[in-house]
């Protein structure tokens, strides 16, 4: 049998909740181990739970999603955060990521095509729409904190094959598994990279990676 990934589902509207509840009972791979209204409750069903993926909406009343996501990062939550939200404002989008989300996806999609999202998400991939990593590379492009060119000729041999992984989706984890290093040292090479090429995080490099067709 198949090892279910663990979700929690964190909204504001009932209704909404538990259709999605309801979606992914559908799915033999999923299992939905918690639900939440605020990222309060959230934060004490994910510290209990421990799930593999958190989809959260962004708009909630109290404490909204971008708040919610940093506690969540704050107390060191490991799980993939799904933001699930009707906002494809740009703004959004790039508050979501730089505060430590691993996808941003749009609510009007096909219930498969959130199904298969969140597969993605769950083997490591960063699960974006191609519109919304348009917006995001556009504004990076735009921003005058982030350098035009960031130079990669210093990194060395191990920090562009991280960096490359990093523009795959992968976590630490998972690159640590693929060449067979700890993940602290992942952590290690992917803060020295960014500081090298003058970046914030790894949602910068991972969209310079792709924008650059880094080979």
């Amino acid at each position: 049998m198949t090892e279910q990934s663990k979700i929690v589902v964190v909204d504001d509207h009932p209704l909404m909740r538990q259709g999605i509840i309801q979606l992914l009972a559908l799915e033999q791979s999923f299992s939905v181990v918690g639900e939440a209204s605020n990222g309060e409750d959230a934060l004490k069903v994910v510290l209990e739970q421990d799930p593999d993926v958190v989809l959260m909406d962004l708009n909630m009343k109290g404490m909204d999603g971008i708040e919610s996501l940093k506690l969540l990062r704050e107390n060191d939550v490991g799980a993939k955060i799904i933001m699930f939200t009707v906002s494809d404002e740009n703004e959004d989008v790039i508050n979501a990521l730089r505060s430590g989300a691993d996808g941003y996806l749009l609510k009007d999609m096909e219930p498969e095509e959130l199904l298969e999202r969140l597969r993605s998400a769950i083997s490591g991939q960063m699960v974006l729409s191609p519109e919304l990593m348009h917006i995001l590379a556009s504004e990076l492009r735009h921003d005058p904190k982030v350098p035009k060119e960031p130079e990669i000729s210093n990194l060395t041999k191990r920090e562009k094959e991280i960096l490359k992984q990093i523009a795959a989706g992968q976590s630490n984890k998972q690159i640590g598994r693929k060449f067979d290093i700890a993940e602290g040292t992942v952590k290690v090479h992917v803060k020295n990279l960014l500081k090298k090429m003058n970046l914030r995080s790894r949602v910068e490099a991972a969209v310079w990676a792709v924008e650059n067709k880094l080979k």
